[in-house]
């Protein structure tokens, strides 16, 4: 039985949630028996031209397996570990919202680094409809296998596509209008974001109003 975790900062929180997802959301996690998905607001800065994006981010994980420690009653360690999908519903900051011009995805990964970028028209389009039907496919394409997920977990997952979409959506760039309001969603990769600011190929390009939270 999948089981849904969503965390809040400074308040862990387990189980099903009815409060505004919007607000102080860290990271949903929705865990099976050796898979899981990630859900989160990301915000990304291009190394080439430090343009700005934000939206939703989407990751399938396997969980790792770790051996018993302690008695029968110790807590044992829940990791999802390996990257195996992951997709970003993303809007650029420099262009009008709900566009989604910078809506992509990674089907594949190399150990914890993904693919280049992936575009879809259709993902542009309709990203919530893509979405779904990619959780309802488990990642299958013409083209391209699905994910290799434990047949339980993949028959759950892709009974929960509504759950998986409605989610997202509230993380998606339509729901953060301020750079106040991006990095209160994105505060735990503080340091995620001050590397790619400290990489930049043009640091005079980049707009430092806007990630002046992160670098505090």
């Amino acid at each position: 039985m999948g089981t849904a975790l969503t965390v809040w900062p400074g308040q862990p929180h387990t189980g099903p949630t009815t409060r505004n997802l919007h607000r102080g959301v860290v990271l949903h996690i929705l865990t099976f028996s050796r898979s899981a998905v990630l859900i989160r607001h990301w915000f990304e800065i291009d190394l080439d031209d430090a343009s700005m994006e934000h939206g939703a981010r989407i990751e399938i994980r396997e969980l790792a397996g770790h051996p018993h420690r302690g008695t029968e009653s110790a807590a044992q360690l829940i990791a999802a570990d390996r990257p195996l999908w992951r997709a970003d519903l993303f809007d650029r900051l420099d262009s009008d919202p709900g566009r989604f011009a910078a809506a992509h995805y990674h089907p594949r990964f190399t150990g914890d680094e993904p693919c280049a970028r992936v575009w879809d028209p259709v993902l542009t389009a309709a990203p919530w409809d893509w979405l779904a039907d990619q959780i309802a496919s488990l990642g299958a394409a013409p083209s391209r296998d699905g994910w290799s997920l434990d047949p339980d977990d993949a028959a759950e997952l892709s009974g929960l596509v509504d759950q998986v979409v409605t989610i997202a959506q509230q993380l998606g760039p339509d729901r953060c209008g301020s750079a106040a309001e991006c990095f209160g969603l994105t505060r735990d990769v503080q340091g995620t974001v001050n590397l790619m600011i400290s990489t930049l190929r043009a640091p005079e390009l980049l707009n430092r109003d806007w990630v002046t939270p992160w670098l505090r």
